[in-house]
């Protein structure tokens, strides 16, 4: 009785060799077979198929890439990981790269211009593209980090020769001020994000400009954050802590806005009869706080599916035309403004009395 050889164990550090040899066939047969050639006959791709299914073989991806010259992965760069903005982002780039079939490799910058530049150094011969979002650096600078990689770049100040995908942040921030003149408020304060932030930066120039134009003599009312929670819950407590309390607070991100609103709970400051409270993004947790948040809604998914579209047809072209998009944000309102409540005469700011919450 002949006794058969027993199988290789399926093992990581399986080869093409040992693919070939289990098939018995040669490692170019393999290597056909496994990069889809169409040139082998179908009963020995059969077999090697088999033996790979039994091997559990998996192509070494680089060695492959080098052949191929595709790894089917795009990277990520982004600021931060933290927080529902970015989550969702996240989502839409996951679903669109599976769409194309693709991997993708995410990093946090943690907004520094060298870890970014290290991230990107790493990625280097692994990755197709890059979607990068970087909203501190110009870009001269950006284009200095990736000059060989085809990148498609979300909410930065990109110009010239650069594919990217933008927020009108600038246009949106000058609605939301217009939509909370229209419900009556007439002194209107502004929490930023953080000072060097393209975003931010824009969004404060739209309050300032929408401020302007409705009252020439108006005076800004600025209270600095970086787009934390926290910074948020400390501008409100900034802003209704001064003899002159704004109609109504304009925050640059929902997550500002949020804190804000917890700030002005816990102060017993009713919203929105005493200060009106808005923000920007439309994230999904602006619709569950009590009142519930007005905002500016960016389609978040769709920047994040949009650029790994954009991203995909640079790859396949790298001569294409590269284009510029800007996603307008749409007016969301809910409780949190005065809109949905019915006119009433405002007492000026300094005398209004505070809904203080009774001490049990």
């Amino acid at each position: 009785m002949t006794r058969r050889r027993p199988p290789l164990r399926p093992h990581a550090s399986t080869t093409i060799s040992d693919v070939a040899r289990e098939a018995r066939v040669s490692v170019a047969s393999v290597s056909r077979v496994v990069n889809g050639h169409a040139n082998v006959l179908p009963e020995t791709r059969q077999r090697i198929t088999e033996v790979i299914d039994r091997l559990r073989y998996v192509p070494h991806t680089a060695a492959r890439s080098l052949i191929t010259r595709r790894s089917h992965m795009i990277g990520v760069l982004l600021p931060d990981l933290h927080g529902e903005f970015f989550s969702e982002l996240i989502r839409g780039i996951d679903g669109a790269a599976r769409e194309h079939g693709l991997h993708v490799l995410l990093s946090s910058s943690h907004g520094d211009a060298a870890e970014m530049a290290a991230a990107i150094r790493a990625m280097h011969g692994r990755v197709e593209g890059l979607l990068v979002l970087a909203p501190q650096l110009d870009t001269t600078a950006l284009r200095e980090l990736s000059p060989t990689v085809p990148a498609v770049f979300m909410n930065s100040r990109v110009a010239g020769r650069t594919a990217s995908l933008a927020i009108d942040s600038y246009g949106g921030a000058r609605a939301m001020v217009r939509h909370l003149i229209a419900c009556g408020h007439r002194t209107i304060a502004h929490i930023t994000g953080p000072a060097n932030n393209f975003d931010s930066h824009e969004r404060e120039r739209g309050y300032r400009d929408e401020l302007t134009a409705f009252q020439p003599a108006a005076r800004p009312r600025v209270v600095r954050g970086d787009f934390t929670e926290t910074s948020g819950y400390e501008a409100g407590r900034t802003l209704a802590a001064r003899a002159a309390r704004p109609d109504a607070v304009f925050a640059s991100n929902d997550a500002m806005a949020i804190g804000c609103l917890a700030a002005l709970a816990a102060l017993g400051v009713a919203v929105p009869d005493d200060i009106a409270v808005a923000g920007f993004d439309g994230i999904p947790l602006g619709g569950f706080v009590r009142p519930a948040l007005t905002t500016m809604r960016v389609p978040i998914v769709e920047l994040g599916r949009g650029a790994v579209h954009q991203l995909v047809g640079l790859v396949a072209q790298p001569d294409a035309r590269l284009a510029a998009t800007t996603l307008e944000p749409e007016l969301v309102i809910r409780d949190s403004c005065g809109a949905n409540q019915p006119r009433r005469p405002r007492a000026p700011s300094s005398s209004r009395p505070s809904r203080r919450r009774r001490s049990r």
